[in-house]
C-alpha cells in the first residue's frame, strides 16, 4: 500500500491499526529490509526491583560473615538479616555461584620426600618396569559385620527401598587386597587384625598367587606394619618383592583406594550381616566376581601436573583472606 501511494492514515485505516504502528513497520523496513519484519525486536524487559547496592550487600554478607551461632549462611537467616524474600536471596546465590551450604575437605602433604616419592609411584603407573608386576596393596580395617534390627522394605514403583537407622554390631574383619594395575584383578584376604604377622601372610598369598619369574612392586601406605623388623626381614629372603611407598597423608595416591570405594558403595554399605563369617563370604565373593570381568583403573595424569596442582593449591592457602 505504501509502493502504491497510500498515506499512513489510509493505511491504517484500512488495516484497523493505528497511524504509530503503520510508521513503525515502515521505518524498519527501510533500516533492516525483510530481516527487520521477520520477528519483534527485542524489549528492555521488566525494571529489576532489586537495588544493585541490595545486591551487592547480599554478596558481601555471604562472602565476609557468619550468622550468630551459627556457621554459615542459610536461604532464610540471610533473608532475614537482609529483609529480603528467600527467593531472592536464593536468586542472587545462583546468579553469582554462591555455594554456602557446601563444603570440600582437603589435605596437604608434608611429606619432606613428597616430589621423590610422588614421582617414583606415579612412574610406575604411566611407564611400568618390563618383566614385573604392579601391585597397589592395602588394608580397609575394622569392616562392621552389622545387622539391622528389623526387616526392611523391598523397592517397588513410587518408593524406594528402606532400612532402619539402627543396627547391632557383630563383629570385625579386616581386608587385605593387592590391585593388580595390568589385568584389573584383585588379590584379597580377610583377617581378624590387621598386625605385621597378617601383614606377613597376605605376603606370602601374593607371593603364591602371582608367577614367579616376575619381580613384584608393591605401590602401598607408610602404615608401621611395613617398616617392622619381621617384615623386613621376610622382604630381605623374597628379594623379588619391592616396596614403593606414597607421600603422607596422599591415599589418593593409591589406585587400590578407588576398588575399595566401589566395594563399600556396591556391597558393604546397605548390607546387612548377622555375623562376621557371613561379611567374609560377601566381600570374598565380591572380589571373585569382580576377577571374572576385572575392571582395569588406569592413571593419567603425569607427576608435574599434579605438583602444580599441588602448588597452586599451596598458593592459595597461603593468601591473606
Amino acid at each position: 500500500m505504501a509502493a502504491a501511494g497510500l498515506r499512513n492514515q489510509d493505511i491504517a485505516l484500512r488495516l484497523h491499526i493505528s497511524r504509530p504502528t503503520v510508521q513503525l513497520w515502515r521505518e524498519r523496513f527501510l533500516d533492516l529490509r525483510l530481516k527487520g519484519l521477520e520477528k519483534d525486536a527485542p524489549r528492555p524487559g521488566r525494571k529489576p526491583k532489586l537495588a544493585l547496592a541490595k545486591i551487592n550487600n547480599v554478596v558481601e554478607a555471604t562472602l565476609t560473615s557468619t550468622p550468630i551461632g551459627a556457621t554459615h549462611w542459610s536461604v532464610r537467616s540471610m533473608a532475614r538479616a537482609q529483609k529480603l524474600s528467600p527467593s531472592a536471596v536464593h536468586r542472587i546465590w545462583r546468579r553469582h555461584d554462591l555455594k554456602p551450604h557446601l563444603v570440600q575437605t582437603f589435605k596437604m602433604s608434608r611429606d619432606k620426600a613428597l616430589r621423590q616419592k610422588l614421582e617414583d609411584v606415579v612412574g610406575l603407573y604411566l611407564n611400568p618396569p618390563d618383566k614385573a608386576l604392579v601391585l597397589c596393596i592395602d588394608e580397609k580395617t575394622q569392616i562392621q559385620a552389622l545387622d539391622r534390627t528389623q526387616p526392611g522394605l523391598p523397592l517397588k514403583r513410587g518408593r524406594c527401598g528402606t532400612m532402619t537407622h539402627d543396627y547391632k554390631r557383630n563383629g570385625t574383619v579386616s581386608l587385605f587386597a593387592a590391585l593388580n594395575l595390568l589385568d584389573g584383578k584383585v588379590i584379597g584376604s580377610c583377617m581378624p587384625r590387621h598386625r605385621h604377622q597378617e601383614l606377613i601372610r597376605f605376603l606370602a598369598q601374593i607371593d603364591r598367587e602371582t608367577p614367579t619369574g616376575l619381580d613384584l612392586h608393591l605401590i602401598t601406605d607408610n602404615y608401621g606394619t611395613r617398616n617392622h623388623p619381621r617384615t623386613k626381614s621376610w622382604l630381605k629372603r623374597h628379594p623379588r618383592f619391592h616396596l614403593h611407598f606414597t607421600p603422607t597423608s596422599c591415599s589418593w595416591l593409591n589406585l587400590v583406594e578407588r576398588w575399595l570405594r566401589e566395594l563399600t558403595s556396591k556391597r558393604i554399605r546397605r548390607g546387612s550381616f548377622a555375623n562376621v563369617p557371613a561379611l567374609v563370604e560377601s566381600i570374598l565373593g565380591y572380589i571373585g566376581n569382580c576377577n571374572q570381568n576385572p575392571h582395569i583403573f588406569k592413571w593419567t595424569a603425569s607427576a608435574d601436573q599434579i605438583l602444580r596442582k599441588m602448588a597452586n593449591c599451596k598458593e592459595a592457602l597461603e593468601t591473606v583472606h
